[in-house]
């Protein structure tokens, strides 16, 4: 969940473990196991697009020209992956769906990641302070940590409300993953 460095290197490394996640979901077919995946890489999803709302995407508002317009388009990613994973959240492991809903969680994933990548993180790498990235790690980490574990689609997904809802949102999630044993596989 927290892997230190700047807020890049970061949200890099979340990019890295998600993919592993989805390797792991293309060797299964269906079961208990692809259920138990299916809600890790849920709850990592989760988190990382809740950090990136509250931290990332209001840096990009800053720090960017034009960056309204790229952080709208990333929030809009994350509501298309965001109604995803309240489908599969639904789905039943062993339902004909699942594979599909899975390929377009994936697929829609791993666009977002490319994109990032290639074109949002150099810009901010460009535009932010070593010390500017640095913070927004920090901020991230720490967001990642109190964040749902769950999608909350109709939840706000900018500040400030998203600020002072999540961490609320996230007890309550935390505390249902603890009494259901889920995302401990």
């Amino acid at each position: 969940m927290g892997h230190g460095g700047n807020v890049l290197e970061e949200l890099m490394a979340d990019h890295r473990e998600v993919e592993e996640f989805f390797g792991r979901i293309e060797a299964m077919t269906r079961g208990q196991e692809l259920r138990d995946v299916v809600d890790e890489v849920t709850i990592e999803l989760v988190r990382h697009s809740v950090a990136e709302e509250e931290y990332l995407y209001p840096a990009v508002r800053e720090y960017l020209e034009g960056g309204d317009r790229l952080a709208d388009k990333e929030i809009a990613d994350h509501g298309r992956v965001e109604q995803l994973l309240k489908q599969l959240e639904k789905t039943h492991a062993d339902d004909s769906q699942m594979m599909l809903l899975l390929q377009q969680l994936m697929d829609e994933v791993t666009a977002h990641v490319q994109d990032e990548e290639n074109n949002l993180f150099p810009m901010l790498r460009q535009a932010c302070s070593p010390e500017a990235l640095d913070e927004l790690g920090d901020k991230v980490r720490r967001a990642k940590a109190m964040a749902p574990t769950r999608p909350h689609p109709s939840a706000p997904d900018t500040p400030p409300a998203n600020k002072l809802l999540a961490p609320g949102v996230g007890l309550v999630d935390r505390a249902r993953d603890f009494i259901t044993g889920r995302g401990r596989s």
